[in-house]
């Protein structure tokens, strides 16, 4: 084969090999293109100080791509983050827009339901709040119990400050009488009153509850029959 034969050779294949990357390439972009509507959570990155009282969890993102991605796309490789750092306390409303939607780069946004939040912040505070124990169940053999002791009696809470302020105590976990006979004492966890409270220190208390039994006599009490020189006590031996 000639020199010129070989070059033509050469041309021939590269032409070819062109249209075969070129048919493949526009096969590719002429992929039947298809739409999912996905349930995306919503992330919220806030300035420190501050809590969201009521957060959207999630939104419905219409989505549209390539069918083979489209059908093959999981609901939890597409998020929503809204940026709230520079806010202040109040109510707040977020416009979402496509820029907001982490989602594959193939695949574009249609539309966001709902595209508006309305979010309520508030500024993070600080109280300490008496401790009530909550007491249930009936105690056995028809002991009668007292009034409980909760030690420390005081508990550090933290949460949002127009929530903080309508609290006047936190309460335990509840404390069970269930076949108590006797006093007893038992360690118990401080409930949050709220989703949003957060218990600080201590998170758990104990719990002292005295009980009366029918029958038996009071740990402070002393019988008198056993009293020296008490009535229906025995004669003082005399000197011999």
């Amino acid at each position: 084969m000639t020199a010129r034969g070989s070059l033509w050779g050469l041309r021939l294949l590269a032409l070819f090999t062109a249209v075969v990357l070129w048919f493949f390439s526009s096969v590719g972009k002429r992929e039947r293109l298809s739409e999912k509507l996905v349930d995306a959570a919503v992330t919220y990155n806030s300035t420190r100080g501050l809590i969201l009282l009521d957060p959207v969890q999630t939104v419905k993102v219409r989505l549209r791509g390539p069918d083979r991605r489209i059908r093959n796309l999981a609901p939890y490789v597409v998020d929503v983050v809204v940026d709230l750092t520079g806010t202040e306390s109040g109510q707040v409303d977020v416009n979402l827009r496509p820029e907001n939607v982490l989602r594959p780069d193939d695949v574009s946004v249609v539309s966001i339901e709902p595209n508006t939040l309305r979010l309520r912040i508030d500024r993070e505070a600080t109280r300490q709040l008496p401790v009530l124990a909550r007491i249930v169940g009936e105690p056995a053999a028809g002991a009668v119990p007292h009034a409980a002791t909760v030690m420390p009696p005081v508990a550090t809470v933290s949460g949002p400050q127009s929530l903080l302020a309508g609290l006047d105590s936190v309460t335990t976990s509840p404390v069970s009488l269930d076949g108590h006979a006797f006093s007893f004492q038992e360690r118990v966890p401080i409930a949050p009153p709220d989703p949003l409270v957060r218990v600080l220190e201590p998170s758990v208390v104990v719990v002292s509850i005295p009980m009366d039994t029918p029958g038996l006599p009071r740990d402070d009490a002393q019988d008198p029959d056993a009293a020296p020189g008490g009535e229906g006590s025995p004669p003082a031996p005399g000197p011999r």
